[in-house]
């Protein structure tokens, strides 16, 4: 067995001349060439994925060999860490390269993921990462970097192709190879085509995302208030889409969404893919677009949505200075509104760890010449992954900044970053544009696993890939968002004392009863409200916002509640995904009911478990309300919801249509429901289902009733 120490002699005289090819033809000819040559060589074979190493699978029905189900494969091993941006960059490569060749073709892909922070080594965390990246090849869970260290992997990302018979073929190191790599693919599945080494056969994929439960937020990655207003925009992540809700949760505008795009124009066609960032002022949204490398403007009044800043591919620029709509930048994470003279938009361009500016009227930045609006133009970062600081700004370095908040008031006048990769809290002078650490990570620029999980004073304080950060200026306190602790932390600038606030540092989703007794599951964005009584969190793996009062020391969710009621232009809330129904499940028609325009039908559902079995917290158990052919007769209504307790009946409302504009033909009512249950007595858990159909009854009039009420009840 061999590591990738063998295959860098033979491989480096082929990039040598591929270097110096001129067409596509001499490419393939040269890495042909190069396959028939390394088909002589005996000793590039890898070591398998070994059943005793505790490797977790993801993605697939069951663990996966190189010598049984990936033998006859062109395998494709993508070795990545969920944080790092440079993986998440050669994603839309991968899918390309999957729609290109399918596994019957013959190729499969794996993702090996070999962690950083001990937070990734975890299963169910990189389970959230597969669905919020949207990544549908199998993933196997190398937590102790067991086939990293055989294969003398160096840096994320890797990918390693192999040949049928798991022989090293190919690698390539870091992102910005997608052409080499399309090339490599390409050659390796016609050249073991033509010698009939592949075979078609299915590998046992399972994703994992079609058993999901509905949720009205999908990994919420920031959420940001413009207390004017009284308003949350809320960056519903992976439904792409942006929110604005009022303080209490009342739905107000959707934009975007459900599936990814890059459209403007009105705010019911425009789209984006994988929004992070968000800034609010007024009617007017600033959206960091992260995966269309855009910084997106919506207009609430106009109903309009523009792009300001980027040309929707990724950008290697690290300087700027062009017209936004001109200038390439590269996964904007974060946005913020403000300066001294309150004309610049903060870019937190995690792409190429540094931080931006767009320029909303002319001015100047310190040590920047003048700059015209509509400007894009780096600011502070040399474009290094760092964790340096200079009073130079473009001389300082970052590492994958993800957050940022606005101190403009004295003595303060500055940004606060959250930069991920080094688990520090930076701040960038206003003034100067000088760098300094407040809290985290250590001394040494070079190195960024300085990381913890500990309270305490500037350096000696540590924190876990923390990604948001929220000023509360009445109280001159610093909040944030730890995400890889799963905790909300809290600095007092001055002193640069830092202390947990919220959260137990376990994944969960728990309300207390006390803020510490609270927990969370990698939040990724915070917002302060209420002149510093309130703190919104998105709590993005737990697919929800949370309020922190912190005046009564208590915790809630925000109910995002989905009936709009302003006249500003709107798209209705698009139903979410609701999981695949199984063919199995138990699907039951009722007696017809007699019901009258106006009314309200009540569904209250009895459900009973096995003897023995418990409701499964991780994977929350749904329902859905839908109606077949007549979806009017739910319109603004509420049709998706949790099931947490089965001590009570499930009771789900659907109130009629005040008249009917149509006469619906055969209408229904059928309630779904998902259950997820484990015996209490060993570890089998397991997914069950079951449908009620609710045939009804039109009639004129039934009186003065005003609720129809139908019992059900099933047992699993």
């Amino acid at each position: 067995m061999c590591s990738l120490s063998a295959l860098f002699p033979v491989q480096s005289q082929l990039d040598c001349a591929l270097d110096d090819a001129a067409t596509q033809q001499e490419k393939e000819n040269i890495v042909n060439e190069y396959l028939e040559r390394l088909g002589e060589k005996e000793d590039l074979k890898i070591p398998d994925f070994q059943t005793g190493q505790g490797l977790e699978w993801l993605n697939t029905r069951g663990p996966l060999s190189l010598n049984n189900e990936l033998s006859g494969k062109v395998v494709l091993l993508d070795f990545f860490t969920y944080c790092c941006i440079n993986c998440i960059h050669i994603l839309p490569a991968l899918h390309q390269l999957e729609k290109r060749h399918t596994v019957k073709d013959g190729l499969v892909i794996v993702g090996v993921h070999s962690a950083k922070f001990p937070n990734e080594k975890v299963l169910a965390n990189i389970r959230s990462a597969v669905l919020r990246y949207d990544i549908c090849h199998p993933v196997v869970n190398d937590s102790e970097a067991h086939l990293w260290h055989e294969l003398e992997v160096s840096c994320w990302p890797t990918l390693v192709l192999l040949g049928p018979c798991g022989n090293l073929l190919f690698s390539l190191v870091g992102e910005g190879h997608r052409d080499r790599l399309m090339l490599f693919a390409d050659c390796a599945l016609r050249h073991y085509g033509k010698q009939g080494l592949l075979k078609s056969h299915d590998v046992g994929i399972k994703l994992y995302k079609d058993s999901l439960p509905p949720n009205i937020l999908a990994f919420p990655g920031k959420v940001a208030i413009d207390n004017g207003s009284k308003r949350l925009a809320i960056a519903d992540t992976g439904h792409h889409r942006i929110l604005v809700v009022s303080l209490n949760g009342q739905l107000l505008h959707v934009i975007g969404g459900p599936e990814s795009g890059r459209k403007d124009g009105d705010v019911t066609e425009a789209s984006f893919s994988s929004p992070q960032g968000v800034a609010i002022k007024g009617d007017v949204v600033y959206v960091a677009d992260t995966e269309n490398h855009l910084i997106r403007k919506i207009e609430l009044l106009e109903g309009k949505v523009t792009t300001v800043a980027g040309v929707g591919a990724q950008g290697t620029d690290r300087e700027g200075g062009a017209m936004g709509t001109t200038q390439p930048i590269s996964s904007p994470w974060d946005v913020t509104l403000g300066s001294v003279e309150d004309n610049v938009l903060w870019i937190a361009m995690a792409g190429t760890h540094q931080i931006w500016a767009l320029f909303l009227a002319d001015g100047k930045l310190p040590k920047v010449s003048e700059s015209k609006a509509g400007v894009c133009v780096r600011w502070a970062g040399s474009g290094s992954e760092e964790n340096r600081n200079n009073s130079y700004p473009h001389k300082a370095g970052f590492a994958q900044p993800s957050g940022l908040a606005l101190a403009p008031e004295e003595p303060w006048s500055c940004l606060f970053v959250a930069d991920s990769e080094s688990s520090t809290i930076r701040t960038l002078a206003l003034k100067d544009g000088a760098v300094k650490s407040l809290i985290g990570g250590e001394r040494d620029p070079m190195n960024l696993f300085a990381f913890g999980d500990v309270d305490g004073k500037g350096v000696d304080a540590k924190l876990q890939h923390p990604l948001g950060v929220a000023w509360a200026p009445e109280q001159s306190l610093l909040y944030v968002a730890d995400s890889y602790n799963h905790k909300i932390k809290v600095v007092q600038p001055k002193s640069k004392l830092c202390n947990t606030l919220a959260g137990t540092g376990e994944v969960g989703d728990t309300l207390g009863p006390e803020l510490i007794k609270t927990s969370f599951n990698e939040p990724g964005g915070i917002c302060v409200g209420d002149g510093g009584k309130l703190l919104y969190v998105a709590d993005t793996n737990n697919h929800q916002i949370k309020v922190l009062d912190l005046v009564s020391k208590t915790v809630s969710r925000l109910p995002i509640i989905t009936e709009c009621t302003d006249s500003a232009p709107i798209r209705s809330v698009p139903s979410t995904k609701a999981p695949k129904f199984p063919k199995s499940a138990a699907k039951k028609e009722m007696a017809p009911v007699s019901v009258a325009a106006g009314q309200t039908v009540v569904m209250s559902l009895t459900l009973s478990l096995p003897e023995g079995a418990k409701l499964t917290e991780e994977a929350p158990s749904c329902w859905t309300l839908s109606a077949e052919g007549t979806e009017w007769l739910l319109d603004h209504q509420v049709t998706t919801g949790d099931i947490t307790d089965l001590s009570k009946p499930l009771v789900v409302s659907a109130k009629l249509p005040p008249e009917f504009k149509e006469s619906p033909s055969d209408p229904k009512l059928t309630l779904a429901v998902w259950i997820y249950y484990c015996l209490e007595t060993g570890s089998a858990c397991t997914m069950k289902a079951a449908s009620f159909s609710q045939p009804l009854n039109i009639t004129a009039c039934l009186g003065e009733v005003e609720e129809v009420t139908v019992a059900l009840a099933h047992a699993f």
